[in-house]
């Protein structure tokens, strides 16, 4: 490692955290002869890249900065570099930098890392500034969306074994739709929650019930006692007034299998090939609908290649003026299409297709999460 990376490292690593571009921009402008530096993030429906400076979006699809965002690669314009700023698999934009020689191989490697590494900062700071958060919304949240997208483990997850992504529309206004997943190296646990109701009551619902998921994974907890564990918890609060569908998942990192509860579900749909199947679970009560319901695990096998779908009501019932719905044949068709593009990329063109189909934002809430199983893997501890 060079010594102007290492010392661009350290400077970011000490900056403010509301100064980590502008403290990168004196590094780069010292040791590599850059002048301009932009972040650039993306926002909440993944549909503009926003400057943190508050410049120009970029909402053109063949933008180079789109390019290295879709991509997650480098693009380069005369002597304009474009570097995907992301942290595990998680997206959160596009640093923009000039000018940059095209010739030097070097020079792009270390700044790539660079780019990489502001990611990690950026995600370091984000409960100590606001001004990350604020610079990606083209428009203000609700205070339910405010509440559901602090829920959030991330957008994408990549390990060697699986790659990762989740959605939630109406970006600005969600209510109760939501997701979440935690992985260890061993395990990888996701949920997916259908939620009821309207504003605040919605969201609090499904903060409960994340939350009291969340309690019982941390406790080492097995899957359904996870989901029993949370229906106790919604029913002792609500008892019985309000109740949430919920889909459980535990996949075996070193095998594919993965153990299932089916909490009043959305809907899960397998790719596998160019076939697209219904995920067949047994369904069961939702979580906080009576007191003391007890959940049975059921279990399938992936194999590698294979593509996860999961989705709530919002996105086969999303319904136009006139009325047609976006159906599940629609789904279907777009599900077995989708298979070349990153979970990400397909997320986002899912809930793209849908608002085109609705003619403006989404009525209802929607929750898309995309899982591709790419191992088993053998991964370093």
């Amino acid at each position: 490692m060079s010594q102007r990376l290492v010392d661009a490292k350290r400077a970011l690593s000490r900056a403010e955290a509301d100064a980590l571009v502008e403290r990168l921009a004196d590094e780069l402008s010292q040791h590599y002869g850059i002048t301009e530096v932009e972040l650039f993030l993306v926002d909440y429906r993944l549909a503009a890249l926003l400057p943190l400076s508050g410049g120009d979006q970029v909402t053109k699809p063949g933008h180079p900065a789109w390019r290295s965002f879709d991509h997650q690669s480098e693009a380069m314009v005369d002597d304009v570099l474009f570097l995907p700023v992301t942290m595990r698999g998680n997206r959160l934009g596009v640093l923009r930098l000039a000018p940059v020689p095209d010739d030097d191989d070097e020079a792009r490697g270390e700044l790539a890392d660079l780019a990489t590494y502001l990611a990690h900062e950026v995600e370091a700071v984000r409960y100590s500034t606001d001004r990350y958060v604020m610079a990606a919304r083209t428009r203000r949240l609700t205070l339910a969306a405010e509440m559901q997208w602090e829920l959030l483990p991330g957008r994408s997850r990549h390990r060697p074994s699986f790659a990762l992504a989740g959605q939630l529309e109406p970006a600005y206004a969600v209510r109760g739709d939501s997701f979440d997943w935690a992985d260890d190296g061993h395990r990888l646990w996701m949920s997916a929650v259908n939620g009821s109701g309207e504003g605040i009551a919605a969201a609090t619902l499904t903060s409960m019930a994340t939350f009291a998921l969340r309690n019982a994974r941390r406790g080492g907890l097995p899957l359904a006692d996870q989901a029993a564990l949370a229906d106790q918890a919604i029913y002792a609060h609500y008892r019985g007034d309000q109740s949430l569908a919920a889909l459980l998942l535990d996949v075996d990192l070193a095998t594919g299998i993965v153990t299932a509860v089916d909490a009043g579900s959305p809907q899960l749909l397998l790719l596998r090939g160019d076939e697209v199947s219904d995920v067949e679970l047994e369904a069961q009560l939702p979580l906080g609908m009576f007191d003391g319901t007890i959940y049975r695990p059921q279990t399938f096998e992936l194999e590698v290649g294979d593509r996860l779908f999961v989705v709530s009501d919002g996105v086969y019932e999303a319904a136009n003026e006139a009325g047609g719905l976006y159906g599940e044949t629609a789904l279907t068709r777009f599900i077995r299409r989708s298979g070349r593009q990153a979970p990400l990329d397909a997320v986002r063109a899912l809930l793209g297709e849908l608002r085109a189909h609705v003619a403006s934002d989404l009525a209802d809430d929607a929750v898309v999460v995309c899982l591709d199983w790419t191992g088993p893997k053998v991964e370093s501890q």
